[in-house]
């Protein structure tokens, strides 16, 4: 990802790493472990499971958008493609905020599931939306969100941004930083990530035609966040939103696998991408 004023943009913009993929993320611990199997068959299952019957695990990896989330879940319980993302669809099916509007974008937590064959959709849905509910409606998120002036729905929106930019925890607080940055001088956020949300893809290429869609999601034509999440952001990303690293970095991109460059700086940026392209010239990136 790179950041940068639209009229001197290259014609392609390098992004920093792509999301994390298929790192297991232990949500809930102990306690979990004991609610699951105290709740799983009241919570997941349509009728009483086989006694030899034990839950198979699904994983829902960081930062996975919910068409993927949707795609696990008919794969696991073998239902026709489609059938999750009715189900989540569905009016009132899940406790999501108001300002989601009924989209679970951002609310299908990324952890380990039980799954059983007895397994309903709306209900392991559900199970991930009240898990996303318990770890963003604690007081410290909130009091997080109001001291950069955000909501706790636009603080999930952000994190998911950080998850799509960043895979380590201090790359994270850094591009969080930015993202802060940038929106309390009134900059257009020029993510990659969020422009590869409304295209439907994962890609370090955007072009100059990329960049003048007219999707809400355009970060470099429209200023402020997007409307919804961009993918489903873990711990750690929505850590790095509420407590952000110090610094006046405007800028980013990634130069090397493990060398992300951040700077206050255009012409250091500048510098930087160009960098960037030699390398992948190389074959570096």
């Amino acid at each position: 990802m790179t950041y940068r004023p639209t009229p001197y943009a290259p014609p392609h913009r390098p992004r920093s790493r792509l999301t994390r993929r298929g790192r297991l993320v232990l949500l809930l611990g102990a306690a979990l472990a004991v609610a699951v199997a105290v709740t799983a068959t009241l919570l997941l299952v349509r009728d009483e499971r086989p006694a030899a019957e034990r839950p198979r695990p699904l994983l829902v990896p960081e930062g996975w958008r919910s068409a993927q989330v949707y795609t696990a879940v008919d794969r696991a319980l073998g239902l026709p493609e489609g059938a999750a993302r009715k189900a989540a669809t569905a009016p009132a099916a899940l406790p999501l905020p108001a300002e989601a509007r009924g989209n679970p974008e951002g609310y299908l937590f990324p952890a380990t599931y039980p799954v059983l064959s007895t397994t309903e959709p709306e209900g392991l849905l559900r199970f991930m939306v009240d898990t996303a509910g318990k770890r963003f409606g604690t007081a410290r998120v909130a009091e997080g969100a109001r001291a950069h002036g955000m909501s706790v729905y636009e603080t999930v929106i952000a994190a998911s941004i950080v998850q799509a930019e960043a895979d380590n925890p201090d790359d994270m607080a850094r591009v969080a930083r930015v993202v802060h940055n940038r929106l309390a001088r009134g900059m257009a956020l020029q993510m990659d990530s969020t422009l590869n949300y409304a295209l439907g893809r994962s890609t370090v290429d955007t072009t100059h035609e990329d960049t003048r869609s007219t999707s809400p999601y355009n970060t470099y034509a429209r200023k402020g966040l997007p409307p919804t999440p961009i993918g489903n952001p873990g711990d750690q990303a929505l850590d790095a939103v509420i407590d952000p690293a110090d610094g006046d970095w405007l800028y980013f991109v990634t130069v090397a696998p493990g060398d992300t460059r951040f700077t206050a700086d255009y012409a250091s940026h500048r510098a930087n991408v160009a960098e960037f392209n030699a390398n992948r010239r190389t074959g570096r990136t």
